[in-house]
């Protein structure tokens, strides 16, 4: 199967469970649920530990981009083992993976989009480096840093602040938005426009 003929594994980073829900570090998460909706699938279990939707981006029929979105079911520190079998099952290269994550570096409500580069402490990120390298691409979710000296482990484990609320919708619709781009157009066209 050539590389054109692979799908894109589009993989949001959060935590299992309903406490997690809605916490920053689950943005990725909810990234791939808007996605799914967008694409009318419903995510299935998957024997790698994950939860998965196929389907395609773009205009109806073999024209859109084919996509396998993803949401590991392990803790967020084990995001690694499941997103490798998942690039195993359906033969994805590296460069056709997305982790769509939360990013304390970034203000909130900000976008950043890039190929490859450090995990700066995101332990989802350090795992699946871990298994596979750096060289995929991120769809970074700016969510700030910890006010005071709130630890960073209790800030991204708690839900957005009813101020952020106000502007989650937006956010998460416009981290899709870029999710696509990304997909459809590649990544300098897609951070002309979401990086701004």
């Amino acid at each position: 199967m050539s590389d054109d003929a692979a799908p894109w594994l589009i993989v949001g980073l959060g935590n299992p469970g309903p406490e997690y829900a809605g916490n920053r570090h689950n943005i990725g998460f909810m990234v791939a649920d808007l996605l799914a909706d967008r694409i009318r699938g419903k995510f299935k279990a998957h024997k790698a530990r994950a939860q998965v939707v196929e389907g395609r981006f773009g205009p109806p029929g073999p024209a859109g981009s084919r996509v396998v979105l993803a949401k590991p079911m392990t803790y967020m520190n084990l995001s690694g083992g499941p997103v490798t079998a998942l690039r195993d099952f359906y033969k994805v290269p590296l460069e056709r993976i997305v982790a769509v994550h939360d990013e304390l570096d970034i203000d909130y409500p900000t976008l950043r989009l890039k190929l490859g580069g450090g995990d700066n402490g995101h332990n989802g990120l350090k795992s699946m480096t871990k298994s596979m390298g750096p060289d995929y691409h991120r769809v970074r979710c700016g969510i700030g840093r910890p006010p005071g000296r709130m630890q960073v482990a209790d800030f991204v484990l708690k839900d957005f602040s009813s101020t952020e609320r106000k502007e989650l919708d937006w956010f998460v619709d416009r981290a899709a938005d870029a999710v696509e781009s990304l997909v459809s157009e590649g990544l300098e066209r897609a951070q002309s426009t979401y990086n701004a």
